[in-house]
Order: structure tokens, then sequence, then C-alpha cells
């Protein structure tokens, strides 16, 4: 089994082929996509896959060290720029074509009208530690 972080780009670019901002979704489509994120995660939960979840808001800030012990903030990320990190999920599988395949599921969640949003799921390992070699 291996770890991946399947992090979901809302407005990406390149944009979803359902590009209508959630704001505009109607609280019924609201709705039918949160239903489909918990019923995902749900299936991935009974098949011993799903490890963790969350969704982000999007309000944050960049902060880098700056030497002298008082990092500077920079606000953001911005709802104008192109790219936003709406949330992640990790999934434990077997291999890396099962992770592209629930991501794959993942990027079908419905959008405005119903239709599948075809968010970019962006698909990520954890990092292993390499293997010891023993003499």
């Amino acid at each position: 089994m291996a770890k991946y972080l399947l992090l979901k780009h809302y407005r990406g670019a390149p944009a979803p082929v359902n590009d209508v901002p959630m704001e505009k979704w109607t609280p019924e489509e609201i709705s039918a996509h949160m239903r489909y994120m918990s019923d995902f995660a749900a299936r991935l939960e009974r098949t011993g896959e799903f490890v963790d979840a969350q969704a982000l808001a999007p309000e944050g800030m960049f902060v880098r060290y700056d030497g002298e012990g008082r990092p500077p903030i920079t606000d953001g990320p911005f709802p104008e720029t192109k790219d936003l990190i709406a949330g992640w999920m990790v999934v434990d599988v077997d291999s890396r074509e099962r992770a592209v395949e629930l991501a794959g599921e993942l990027s079908a969640a419905p959008a405005a009208g119903g239709e599948p949003l075809h968010e970019w799921i962006e698909v990520r390992p954890f990092l292993t530690v390499p293997p010891t070699i023993t003499e």
C-alpha cells in the first residue's frame, strides 16, 4: 500500500469544463456536491483506502522565514488567482493506477446544473524513506 495526496484545484489553469464559480451554485447544487464527496469518502472507508480529507477555506496567507525571527506574512491566496487549493484527500492504495482512478472519480463530483465539475486533481505520492542497506 502507498499513500497518495489527491489535491483539489478549484478553477485551476486550465479551467474545469464546468467553470461556474461555486458562489453562483444553488444550495441544492452545493448539497449534491458535498453529498458526492461524503459518499466517495464513505466508500473508500469501507474498502480501507481512505485516510483523511479536508476542505479548505479560501482565506489564507503565505509565511516565509526572514532570518530574524519575524516572518513576513503576505495575504493570499486570493479568489482572483487562477488556482485555489479547495481541499485534499489522502488515500492508501495498492498502486499509482488506483490513485489515478480515484482522482478521476473525484473530478466527476457534480457542479452547477448537476454536471460533472471536471476539476483538476493533483495526485502526489507521499515521500517514503528509501530502504537501508546493511551488510
